[in-house]
């Protein structure tokens, strides 16, 4: 398995630093430290990292907010590592798309499992947010085809099946995707208005 890549967030010097040795001790590579939440939504825009480990309680921007901007950027995996464990915060950091929370004090024995999950569960999201746009893609495909289709259709009084078989024609013969047939039929049509 490759590198870790991690930026730690946490207003304590002294916790950034025992963070980054433990990391470091499990193999991974602390690629930036953070003392408030722009610094650490900059680092991770600019550095790319896997994962964010980041304090609630930090300056200028909360980590739940940076965590908030991280998440709807789908930027890294984020993990609160807070002292916070009432419900309120807990809930507030699911809903805003965080992969893991762990609660201090903590065992250093706890971290590289939750480190290991909230990775998973952002390759997940990473997955599911892929097909997803693979699956609009194909919508609006479909659209633009069954549109084409009744265009054909009302121009030459055909079938359906015939206006599919005389776009799929088009296709081969012109060797472009059905999609581009579909939109040019649709912007003939435009231009005929």
């Amino acid at each position: 398995m490759a590198q870790i890549r991690v930026v730690v967030a946490d207003d304590e010097p002294i916790i950034r630093m025992d963070l980054r040795e433990l990391l470091e001790e499990e193999g991974c590579l602390v690629v930036g430290e953070a003392g408030d939440g722009v610094t650490l939504v900059n680092l991770v825009r600019c550095l790319k990292p896997d994962l964010a480990l980041v304090d609630v309680k930090m300056p200028e921007m909360d980590g739940l907010e940076a965590s908030r901007v991280l998440a709807q950027e789908t930027q890294c995996a984020v993990l609160l590592l807070t002292a916070y464990s009432q419900k309120d915060v807990v809930e507030k950091a699911a809903d805003i798309g965080v992969h893991g929370y762990l609660v201090k004090p903590i065992k250093d024995s706890d971290v590289m499992p939750a480190i290991r999950v909230a990775l998973a569960r952002f390759s997940e999201l990473c997955g599911l947010r892929e097909r997803t746009q693979e699956l609009s893609l194909r919508l609006e495909a479909r659209k633009s085809l069954d549109r084409a289709k009744g265009i054909i259709m009302e121009k030459y009084g055909i079938s359906e099946d015939e206006a599919h078989r005389r776009m799929l024609r088009a296709s081969m013969d012109s060797r472009k995707p059905v999609r581009d047939i579909a939109e040019a039929v649709i912007l003939s049509k435009l231009i005929d208005q």
